[in-house]
């Protein structure tokens, strides 16, 4: 077997080992779940009925369903819904179509992206039921493989709420069952792999605490703004308890992520932690909405794209794998993707094809970013990549769906025309992206500039866990104080500051966000970037050059990025005197990516990071969590501004019990 992963020039898979014996592939496929539509669009609705069924055609079209074995769908049983489900939850779906039309929708406005009808409960018992139904089967051995062909879907369905167009967790009820009720079946480990283009936050809860089952989820998080539009979607939720570790979030920080994105996600993290794990089987959670031309991804991934990444899954669990549907908006996309996929299930053919294509330099940020939070648990990924891999980018990166690309060019296959897989996969196989022009400029890029700048003094002004000295120390020298869970890797500059002073400025502070990988579970301090006359933030000044305030800038946001240029050069220096903050691009996917300029002290510029003011909005509107510090963060201020001689230790708390408190209000004056 031969693969080259996203790190190389060329993308390709061909498995040339001839299986034993024809593989046993189930599929489930039934009618019922048809009956499920929003009562007022129907087929306009992205969640719509045709999608099972053109996936259903396109399988007996192209010969593979045949292939196949045929299995009958099965309602759900209520005990089995209840390993993951509250009574409450349960009734709601059992009851739902058993109401008026009036009613139904009255009780769906009470949920987040969800719709009701008349054949709302048949559908969601089937779904369930035909999860479990294949997981059974191959846990027993009766079929190698299996494919569910159900709706609605069920990865964002919570324990108590249905939720994204899900109404139970098929996935999660399936996992349960074999758990729990066939522990005789010998199936102790669940490897759960969610390529749905949007966070599985339900399956993710259900599981947090479970060493039993390894959560994997790969969605476009856009700084906690895409749907689910959650805080839990972000890399640091990795589980909890028992489950410490077992839990893998990779968020993208934007769309047009595709195959060679997808796979050097898989070889620098999914694979080796599933090697460590060794699951007794995999299930996954069969999202296509990250298909080219989805209305709702944004993403790139192809036909072929998804048949390697299962292929690698193979590997595991001796092939052992349940594939439940989840989203996936574009029929063309979908139909064409599950048929790659269960071509891989029967492994009657090689996998054959080519794609030269890299990953954008923003992904290999997330992948550093995730194994450094896991690597404490996994230390398969401790070690950091060799830049003859990261340095491998794709010059083509948007951060948001431009419909007037000339990519948009790329389509698929009218449904009626294509009969051969190939067909499909083959524009894909030979797309390239040249990544000169980018080697070019990066080899043109001198760090001259860390000389240049490190003549240049500016004020950086603290106000969280940085008013303490021995904490900001960190940034400059590397390592870490008492309290933090993780090192800094400090700056290349490792002299002290010349100068330290005190200052408060007329801005708010707040604490909010759910988690970090540094201080753990609680909120962390912002500044409202606005000046308000009627605040008052204590600051601690540190006198530093502009290299210095470089490498604090990335360690606030990002662990790791080529820096052969700065982030804040002496452009934005002049710039942001006049526009009074910057918001820094390259390290957009982080919390403190906007610089504000707060004046100037013995003409000195003196700067600070925090949020942008449309962040600011999401706190208010209760899109991010606003939440109190956790006792060692809090700890850390208040010593800081004891330390500073600012306040008394009674005045700090008091100080950081307010910040804490105090509803946020949205305009500066």
């Amino acid at each position: 077997m031969e693969f080259s992963g996203g790190s190389g020039s060329s993308l390709s898979r061909r498995n040339d080992i001839v299986s034993p014996r024809k593989r046993r592939v189930g599929l489930i496929y039934d009618g019922r779940m048809r009956k499920h539509y929003e009562p007022d669009y129907e087929d306009d609705h992205p969640e719509c009925p045709d999608r099972i069924e053109v996936i259903w055609k396109r399988l007996n079209s192209s010969g593979l369903a045949k292939r196949c074995v045929i299995l009958n769908a099965k309602a759900a049983e209520n005990n089995h819904l209840a390993r993951v489900h509250t009574k409450k939850h349960i009734d709601l779906i059992k009851n739902i179509s058993s109401h008026n039309e009036s009613r139904r929708k009255r009780i769906a406005k009470q949920f987040n992206s969800i719709y009701f009808n008349e054949g709302s409960t048949e559908a969601a018992y089937l779904a369930a039921g035909s999860v479990i139904e294949v997981a059974d089967k191959v846990a027993k051995g009766e079929l190698d493989s299996a494919f569910a062909i159900v709706r609605p879907p069920g990865h964002h369905a919570e324990e108590d709420s249905p939720m994204g167009f899900c109404l139970y967790n098929n996935v999660a009820v399936a996992t349960s069952y074999l758990l729990n009720e066939r522990k005789e079946l010998g199936i102790n480990r669940i490897l759960i792999v969610d390529w749905d283009v949007h966070h599985g936050n339900g399956t993710q809860k259900m599981f947090y605490k479970d060493r039993q089952v390894l959560f994997f989820s790969v969605h476009r998080y856009d700084n906690g703004s895409f749907y689910p539009a959650t805080d839990d979607a972000d890399y640091v939720m990795t589980g909890e308890g028992p489950g410490a570790g077992y839990n893998i979030n990779v968020p993208w920080g934007n769309g047009r992520c595709g195959d060679a994105d997808y796979l050097a996600v898989w070889d620098h993290i999914l694979i080796p932690v599933a090697k460590e794990f060794n699951p007794d089987m995999i299930i996954i959670s069969a999202g296509f909405d990250a298909a080219i031309g989805d209305p709702l991804g944004g993403c790139r991934v192809s036909p072929y794209g998804y048949s390697i990444m299962l292929a690698k899954l193979m590997e595991f669990a001796g092939g052992k794998i349940v594939m439940a549907l989840e989203g996936g908006y574009n029929l063309n996309s979908i139909a064409y993707s599950v048929q790659a996929c269960v071509d891989v299930l029967l492994q009657e053919k090689p996998v054959i094809g080519s794609l030269e294509a890299y990953p954008f330099a923003s992904t290999w940020l997330v992948i550093e970013e995730v194994r450094q939070a896991l690597s404490m648990y996994w230390p398969v990924l401790s070690a950091k990549l060799p830049e003859n891999v990261t340095g491998r980018t794709s010059q083509i990166e948007i951060s948001s769906l431009d419909s007037d690309s000339e990519h948009e060019n790329l389509s698929l296959p009218i449904l009626e025309e294509v009969q051969n897989i190939e067909d499909v996969i083959q524009p894909f196989k030979n797309l390239k992206v040249n990544e000169d022009r980018q080697d070019q400029e990066a080899t043109a890029a001198s760090p001259s500039w860390r000389s240049e700048l490190s003549k240049i003094y500016i004020w950086y002004a603290t106000f969280g866990s940085n008013l303490r000295m021995s904490r900001f120390r960190c940034y400059i020298e590397g390592g870490q104080t008492e309290g933090m869970r993780k090192p800094c890797m400090g700056s290349m500059d490792k002299n002290m500051p010349t100068e330290i002073m005190w200052k408060t400025f007329p801005h708010r502070l707040f604490f909010a966000r759910a988690l970090t990988a540094t201080w753990g579970p609680g909120g962390v301090a912002f500044l409202h970037p606005e000046r308000n006359v009627q605040e008052k933030t204590y600051m601690c000044l540190y006198k530093i050059t502009l290299e210095q305030f470089n490498d604090v800038l990335l360690q606030e946001n990002v662990p790791s990025y080529d820096m052969s240029r700065p982030l804040f050069d002496m452009t934005a220096l002049q710039n942001i005197q006049i526009e009074k903050c910057i918001s820094v691009e390259l390290v957009q996917r982080g919390w403190y990516h906007n610089v504000v300029y707060l004046g100037k002290e013995n003409n000195i510029p003196i700067l600070t990071m925090t949020c942008t003011l449309s962040d600011v909005e999401s706190f208010i509107s209760g899109k991010f969590p606003i939440n109190p510090p956790c006792k060692e963060y809090a700890s850390t201020l208040v010593k800081g501004l004891v330390e500073g001689k600012q306040l008394s230790e009674e005045e700090a708390l008091a100080y950081i019990r307010e910040a804490s408190t105090k509803p946020l209000a949205g305009d500066g004056l």
